[in-house]
């Protein structure tokens, strides 16, 4: 797996948690899952596995292509307000994101003391964009925000089993691609009914209904 690869997917996660508007963060999503498409891919024709082929032509087609036209299109649907509405400025998100890099670097170097550096970095960007996920999904209003949080934290998932136990058995793989494809259009269909009765996906206001 190509070093630079990890690096530009760390950078693009960086940039998602300092992202101001939807259209940035849905496109942030479909190019880490692209980088995620490619190392998958890589490993498969090194490895010569089918099974890994089929993973990478699945993670193309559903996040690089299928969610995150669905979630354009939905934005345009619905006509939210592309702004995320952030609890926290981007400057400190962007603290708080090369924090968290620095305690999966900690963590990854203290659990996995005899792993070589190589294995040590990767686990370090998986943790990390785990977290981001996590932070993605607390600290932004839109509903819409935070499902792509939600699909971050999945891609670090990914990339950490991939490190740790060499992948996942693909019949699992492909059970989680589905959960994950329903999920999203459930979610969808939820925030669209959000949308629709409260005129608005700002999960903040739902604090207003409290009696």
């Amino acid at each position: 797996m190509d070093t630079s690869l990890l690096f530009i997917l760390l950078a693009l996660t960086y940039a998602m948690v300092v992202a101001k508007r939807m259209p940035a963060l849905i496109s942030g999503f479909r190019y880490q899952s692209f980088l995620l498409f490619l190392i998958t891919l890589i490993a498969s024709v090194k490895e010569k596995s089918a099974g890994l082929l089929v993973v990478s032509l699945l993670l193309f087609s559903l996040k690089v292509i299928g969610i995150p036209y669905f979630l354009s299109r939905m934005v345009r649907r619905i006509k939210a307000n592309e702004n995320l509405g952030l609890f926290m400025n981007t400057q400190l998100s962007l603290v708080f994101a090369l924090g968290m890099t620095y305690l999966s670097w900690s963590f990854a170097k203290f659990a996995f003391s005899t792993a070589g550096e190589w294995h040590v970095m990767l686990l370090t960007v998986s943790f990390s964009v785990v977290l981001m996920g996590f932070f993605l999904m607390i600290f932004r209003m839109k509903a819409l925000a935070q499902i792509i949080g939600l699909l971050v934290m999945e891609n670090g998932l990914f990339l950490l089993a991939s490190s740790i136990a060499g992948g996942m058995p693909f019949f699992v793989e492909i059970a989680i691609f589905f959960d994950v494809f329903v999920s999203v259009i459930i979610l969808g269909v939820f925030v669209y009914r959000i949308n629709k009765l409260f005129t608005h996906i700002d999960v903040s206001k739902l604090s207003e209904l409290k009696g």
